[in-house]
């Protein structure tokens, strides 16, 4: 009698299951819902026996009206109301720049303990991207200065960084 149940299932998986996801794919259009659904309702026909035993009509008819309550269910559900789904994800992974946030935090730092016309030349240089020539213009002072400056001011913030861990 144990078997009996267990081959009555069976059958009616390969008899129900293809009918019931295409079923529910056209109310939903979603295929991995029409799955779940599909399994659940075959869970629940495991869990109530009686169904089994029903005429094929009627077996029939219940498994339609669990699989249209179960999606019924699940539109109700506060996961479908506030989650979405989607093929690609919202965000790409970017790499972990907190070394480089902290990297510039120390040469800012090390940057304040330069004269301020060292650090002029310096700042105009690598971050302003302006020429010798451009920044002795801005400056008003020969070109030669701001490569003097220019070699001290890096010589001072090498000593800097230095104090501060920062190897060469």
């Amino acid at each position: 009698m144990a078997q009996e149940p267990d081959a009555l299932l069976r059958a009616l998986h390969q008899a129900y299951a293809r009918p019931l996801q295409s079923y529910v794919v056209r109310l939903t259009g979603d295929h991995a819902l029409a799955e779940d659904v599909v399994q659940e309702a075959m869970v629940r026909a495991w869990k109530h026996p009686e169904v089994l035993a029903r005429e094929e009509g009627a077996t029939r008819a219940w498994l339609y009206t669990v699989v249209r309550n179960l999606v019924i269910d699940d539109r109700r559900s506060a996961r479908h109301a506030r989650e979405r789904t989607t093929d690609t994800t919202p965000d790409t992974p970017q790499p972990d720049a907190s070394q480089a946030v902290l990297d510039s935090w120390l040469v800012a730092d090390a940057l304040e303990e330069l004269t301020p016309e060292h650090r002029a030349v310096v700042v105009g240089a690598y971050y302003g991207g302006r020429s010798v020539a451009e920044l002795a213009r801005e400056h008003q002072i020969p070109e030669g200065t701001v490569k003097s400056r220019m070699h001290y001011a890096l010589r001072a913030l090498r000593l800097a960084l230095q104090e501060r861990g920062v190897s060469a």
